[in-house]
């Protein structure tokens, strides 16, 4: 193949990429922007192709500088940090959770169902509640949320410690939660559902317990603001070890050790992104849950918090609003 048949091959390609140069270089509108690294490549092979072949030194030329164009483009790209968080917090994120509905619809069930279970059972056998709690556990509930407890929440957390150090706990313990219930979905997911099921009970015997037995308001004005960011990284989490879990039960035509690996692809986005949603539960939870505020004030705050993370996982990173 001669120069000007291999020219004439590639022409249109050539074009196409020219084009997208422009655009993007002219910092204009470019829905296909994302096509430049592939594109990209494959002038780099032309332009390999080209050197090899001995072509004429004007198209050799036109390849490199088309070349370099791109590269100073995707360069820029990769290195815009602010861009890629935001890229991954409108787009990545909320997309990869949509994108496993069905594990997101399976975890709320395995977590919600035992909840309630449990929440409704203690109005008649509270003898459920009081062996997941343990006596240590009961005692701290009635020291934070008793019904004969003097003084408020926080009051007792001044107590303990300051917020900063309520703040690191919370980011230890809830963080090693979410981890914990990722890392066991490598138990063909078993252990993912395991966990999300005790914390559902957990979660039940607390509600439960204080609802007949302690001061309800202390511990609902508490869990209200941090609660939606908190319990649905927790969910995200168990999507994320159930997709390896999936993968190992279910390689298709991967070998397992290859299933895994896509896998851990697909689920690192999902617990990242959960791991954000904990982190910023906690500053909630650490700085501001214990503070004597208006009952009415942190139950806005939690809707509101709950309607806004709806609307993020359910429209944030949809083609329509990208390229608007």
């Amino acid at each position: 193949m001669n120069a000007r048949e291999f020219e004439e091959m590639n022409r249109e390609r050539w074009a196409e990429y020219d084009d997208l140069l422009n655009r993007l270089e002219k910092r204009k509108r470019a829905p296909d922007a994302r096509e430049l690294p592939m594109q990209l490549k494959k002038m780099c092979v032309d332009l390999s192709i080209a050197r090899y072949r001995m072509y004429h030194t004007a198209l050799r030329d036109h390849l490199n500088d088309q070349v370099i164009r791109g590269h100073k483009l995707v360069s820029v790209s990769q290195g815009a940090f602010w861009e890629q968080v935001m890229s991954f917090f409108l787009v990545k994120f909320p997309r990869a959770v949509r994108g496993e509905w069905r594990l997101h619809i399976l975890c709320w069930l395995v977590f919600l169902l035992p909840a309630i279970g449990l929440y409704l059972a203690a109005e008649s056998n509270m003898e459920w509640v009081k062996s997941i709690l343990g006596e240590n556990g009961l005692r701290n509930i009635d020291a934070m949320y008793g019904a004969e407890a003097a003084d408020s929440l926080h009051n007792y957390r001044a107590e303990q410690g300051a917020d900063f150090q309520m703040f690191a706990h919370y980011i230890s313990n809830n963080i090693g939660i979410d981890f914990q219930i990722f890392a066991s979905g490598i138990l063909a997911g078993v252990g993912s559902l395991f966990y999300l099921v005790f914390n559902g009970l957990h979660f039940g015997a607390v509600f439960g317990y204080v609802e007949h037995y302690g001061n309800p308001e202390i511990l609902y004005t508490f869990v209200a603001g941090h609660s939606s960011y908190e319990l649905w990284a927790m969910v995200i989490s168990g999507m994320a070890g159930m997709r390896v879990g999936v993968a190992l039960l279910n390689p298709g035509r991967m070998t397992r050790a290859r299933s895994l690996l896509e896998a851990g692809k697909k689920s690192m986005p999902l617990i990242f992104g959960a791991a954000c949603m904990t982190f910023f539960a906690a500053i909630i939870e650490g700085f501001w849950s214990a503070e004597v505020v208006a009952p009415m004030i942190k139950y806005t705050v939690g809707i509101v918090g709950w309607v806004l993370l709806i609307l993020y996982f359910s429209l944030c990173g949809r083609e329509r609003f990208v390229e608007a």
